[in-house]
């Protein structure tokens, strides 16, 4: 087949997964003024016909073409922008049920967001309907109204007339998920996203400290959370049920979302706004998206915003998941020696106190009639002062039987040491403390 032949089959494929986006950015045009018109239905139809165009100009090789290779950009963009509007969205839509605490600024924030987002898109469509025309792709007829794209939401609800309540093995599976909760919001800390951050430390932590393959990370991890809680615990959501349970799955719940969209920006701006390349023709265009979404209003998003407000939830929740934990574990006691030699210095003492923090349950290391919190390092370098001083020989654990398990098995090996107080290989058991 001759080259005309072969640019003419692309041509005519262009212009037909084209067709929609170009009606999209007419109807933007035409109403972008009007934030309303950004629905849900309207991000999913730019969503998948800009996915699959983005598909075809790939696979065609677009991304080696300098005719083509900014419409491949543009269309890259969209994708990504619409992918973090929808989530904004959804957050917006459904903040009434998630019960969070101290929630107006929060919400003030995320409006201002979803603007930002929505503005960048009314910046891009008046470009790509220009580059359409430039690559002679066909025109086609007619537009969109806001009749095709209505809201979700109306003021009435379904009747709750299934009770999923107190279904089997719940208190297990709220163990657990109270317990995976806890973990995740410990390791999110080490990001330090405690506060917001000026542009040039921003610059400073993304790619090189945090990036899309981290967060994408931690959005599977919730995903999974929350996945595990609509299963085994309330099958029906958060819109029933126990007020506590419902508040946990509100603070993971919201913070996938917020994770959902900083991984799309992430993309957006490691992908296609960040670096690009030492070709001219990546740069120039590099240049060129850069004038049309702001960089650092997508960076300024994702940290101030994103990844901030999901470490504030899943900080927040702590207590909440405690409060579970401790409501449904499963409690014991354990009689155990002391660590021959040396009693509870340094190292027994860290050991014995990252178990329990593993577990995240309440667990009491009782000497006499005292008790010490065993998930702190402090307060059992205090009572192993007391055990030395009265010479105790053995002590009583007691609290969450799952960390009672791992303290049984810890004390079998002398908590870790040899008879000098020098450290020995731990029981596969306990990997998790190295």
């Amino acid at each position: 087949m001759s080259d005309a032949g072969l640019k003419s089959q692309f041509l005519e494929k262009a212009s037909f997964f084209s067709e929609d986006l170009i009606k999209c950015c007419r109807y933007i045009v035409a109403f972008g003024s009007d934030g309303a018109i950004f629905t849900k239905r309207f991000y999913s139809k730019l969503i998948s016909t800009t996915k699959l165009l983005e598909d075809l100009l790939d696979f065609h090789g677009a991304k080696n073409n300098k005719r083509w290779y900014f419409y491949r950009e543009l269309t890259a963009t969209v994708v990504h922008l619409c992918r973090s509007a929808y989530s904004q969205k959804h957050i917006n839509n459904r903040l009434q049920f998630y019960d969070l605490p101290n929630a107006v600024e929060f919400e003030n924030e995320g409006r201002t967001t979803l603007d930002l987002l929505n503005q960048a898109l009314v910046r891009l469509a008046p470009v790509i309907l220009e580059e359409t025309k430039l690559l002679e792709l066909r025109e086609p007829e007619g537009t969109f109204s806001p009749a095709d794209f209505p809201t979700l939401t109306t003021s009435e609800m379904l009747p709750y007339d299934i009770d999923d309540e107190d279904r089997d093995q719940q208190r297990e599976n709220l163990v657990k998920i109270a317990s995976e909760f806890l973990r995740i919001a410990a390791a999110y800390d080490q990001f330090g996203f405690f506060r917001s951050y000026p542009q040039d430390q921003i610059l400073t932590i993304i790619p090189d400290k945090i990036n899309e393959v981290e967060v994408r990370r931690y959005e599977m991890l919730v995903h999974n959370l929350q996945s595990a809680f609509d299963t085994y615990v309330i099958h029906g959501g958060y819109r029933f049920g126990q007020k506590t349970f419902k508040r946990l799955r509100g603070y993971f719940s919201v913070c996938l979302h917020l994770l959902e969209m900083a991984g799309s920006l992430l993309h957006l701006y490691e992908r296609h706004l960040h670096d690009a390349g030492y070709k001219d023709t990546y740069k120039k265009c590099q240049e060129r998206l850069s004038e049309l979404v702001d960089p650092w209003m997508i960076l300024d998003r994702i940290v101030n915003y994103g990844l901030f407000y999901s470490g504030r939830f899943l900080s927040a929740g702590k207590r909440v998941a405690h409060d579970i934990l401790n409501e449904h574990i499963e409690r014991s006691s354990i009689r155990v020696g002391i660590p021959v030699a040396l009693g509870f210095h340094t190292r027994p003492s860290l050991l014995v106190a990252k178990i329990v923090q593993h577990y995240g349950g309440e667990v009491s290391l009782v000497v006499g009639q005292d008790r010490f919190d065993a998930s702190s390092v402090l307060d059992i370098q205090w009572a192993g002062g007391k055990i030395h001083k009265e010479n105790i020989r053995e002590v009583v654990f007691e609290g969450d039987v799952r960390a009672l398990k791992d303290i049984e098995i810890l004390a079998g090996v002398n908590y870790g040491e040899d008879l000098i107080g020098k450290g020995i290989p731990l029981p596969s058991e306990l990997n998790y403390l190295k």
